[in-house]
């Protein structure tokens, strides 16, 4: 039998059976998805599969190339164990990986049979696109308390992942997104055979996956692949300052333009001493990983104009959306900087950097002695000028166009990601609020009680809006839609003036 007749069998096959699982009471789960059976765990609680794989392996030839359907197999593959993760660099809880072979996904759902399919919630990781894994994030209490179906995703990082280069035409800059479309076309192919709803998909994602779900919101290869989404700590319109603190992509703007994309590949593969992608195809994965390239192209198949302008313009997906942050992002990345713990003279030196002959305007709205310490109030000008100020911008264009829920996650009593150096506090930092929805690293967070309310409030918000486009429910505290925004922690659950909060009006005229 050809692999297109096999192929094709095993989807009739996978249709027929939808959610019938073929295992014994007592026995490990055995699905059969298109391209063949998967045996995964089963618990009294839930089923997990893990590492499949929904490409086929990005190598040699289909290194900088869209990804291919994986190559069929018959026998049930084992699928109690995540596959490898991306190559990449070390990064905040995430080691080091030199494996291009790693386009897998998870899927975790209610043991419990279900007389209709359920929501299915498609998870991109986050990681600067550099770092992360799906199975960084188990997602088991999110799947039992909503009772969804949960989709972690694999996808290509770094240079892998958004390398460009003249030899590469239009799909430069842009693997990685399509890696999770990819993902997405094989949910909408396979959820029935897991109890998911493939009518029903929501893309969800944070910091990198934030940005990343923004951006397939503007994609139209991405049009009918999922039909609700919840961005955390990622709008499309984030920038930087041009020349300062935060260096971000060129001009402070977070995607770029595939023609700068292409000319710093091309240079870069010139000191490697290759002229042609063949060359560069054949270098080993440790000659490449330190290439510096972390942010999607546009003027591409996959992004045909900037997503921010794409927003101004009003083109992206008409699908419900959730979207919003947390209150004090800026303090994890402020904890990053060199020369800790931040003087006084060094955040006066960081607003001259960033904001030259207006510095003396940001200080005096920003004075070190109203915020704790100069390392705060550093954090606190990132946190409003970066993230707040470019959210506001885009729940405008979400709510103007199409059914939008903004929150902010308040809960300043989180764990923190890392441990926080002297004179900067944690605060609800940028992912502080991953806890109350997964675990992270195999490992739960210490919430207290409170906290653990919280946490069971939001699973619900995000996993009713999953269901019905709209995070309200029964005996849940009303959540108005935008321009509303949704305070989200112990002790305030309810609307907060954000734009006012993180003082819009100021940076708007500054």
């Amino acid at each position: 039998m050809s692999k297109r007749l096999l192929t094709l069998a095993m989807s009739v096959l996978t249709l027929g059976a939808l959610t019938t699982s073929v295992a014994e009471a007592g026995e490990s789960p055995v699905v059969r998805t298109d391209s063949g059976p998967v045996r995964g765990v089963l618990t009294s609680e839930y089923r997990s599969f893990q590492g499949i794989p929904f490409a086929a392996p990005p190598v040699g030839e289909l290194r900088w190339a869209p990804p291919q359907r994986p190559r069929p197999w018959t026998a049930v593959r084992d699928a109690s164990k995540p596959g490898p993760r991306c190559a990449q660099g070390e990064g905040i809880g995430s080691p080091s990986s030199v494996d291009e072979d790693c386009l897998y996904l998870n899927v975790i759902s209610p043991a419990k049979p279900t007389p209709r399919p359920r929501p299915v919630l498609v998870w991109v990781h986050g990681g600067g696109f550099t770092s992360g894994a799906g199975s960084d994030y188990d997602f088991e209490r999110l799947a039992l308390g909503g009772d969804v179906v949960v989709v972690t995703v694999n996808y290509r990082l770094g240079v892998f992942g958004f390398f460009g280069h003249p030899g590469l035409g239009r799909d430069s800059g842009v693997f990685g997104l399509q890696d999770q479309q990819a993902a997405l076309r094989w949910v909408q192919r396979n959820a029935r055979a897991f109890g998911g709803d493939p009518r029903n998909v929501t893309l969800f994602g944070e910091s990198a996956g934030g940005m990343s779900t923004c951006a397939q919101l503007t994609s139209p290869s991405a049009a009918g692949l999922f039909s609700r989404a919840i961005i955390q700590s990622g709008p499309c319109t984030i920038d930087w300052p041009a020349n300062g603190i935060f260096p971000g992509a060129p001009e402070g703007k977070l995607f770029q333009r595939r023609s700068d994309v292409e000319a710093f590949g091309d240079a870069e593969g010139q000191k490697l001493g290759c002229a042609d992608v063949e060359c560069l195809r054949r270098l080993p994965v440790d000659a490449l990983l330190p290439l510096p390239f972390n942010a999607p192209a546009f003027d591409t198949r996959l992004l045909p104009t900037d997503p921010a302008e794409a927003f101004r313009a009003g083109r992206f997906a008409k699908v419900p959306v959730m979207t919003g942050t947390t209150r004090d992002e800026g303090r994890l990345f402020a904890a990053f900087f060199p020369d800790q713990p931040i003087t006084e003279a060094r955040y006066q030196q960081l607003l001259r950097d960033a904001f030259g002959d207006k510095a003396s305007v940001v200080a005096a709205k920003y004075p070190s002695a109203a915020h704790g310490s100069p390392g705060n109030a550093f954090a606190d000008v990132m946190t409003d000028r970066v993230w707040a100020c470019s959210e506001v911008e885009a729940q405008r264009h979400l709510a103007a166009r199409t059914r939008t829920f903004a929150y902010e996650f308040a809960d300043r009593g989180a764990p923190s990601l890392i441990p926080f150096p002297p004179g900067i506090d944690p605060g609800a930092s940028h992912g502080s609020e991953l806890a109350y929805l997964s675990e992270l690293g195999g490992s739960p967070a210490k919430l207290t009680p409170a906290q653990q309310k919280l946490a069971a409030l939001m699973i619900q918000y995000w996993t009713r809006f999953a269901r019905t486009g709209d995070p309200n429910g029964e005996a849940l505290p009303k959540w108005r839609p935008a321009p509303k925004v949704q305070s989200l922690a112990p002790d305030r659950i309810g609307p907060v003036d954000y734009a006012a909060e993180h003082n819009c009006g100021f940076w708007a005229k500054l």
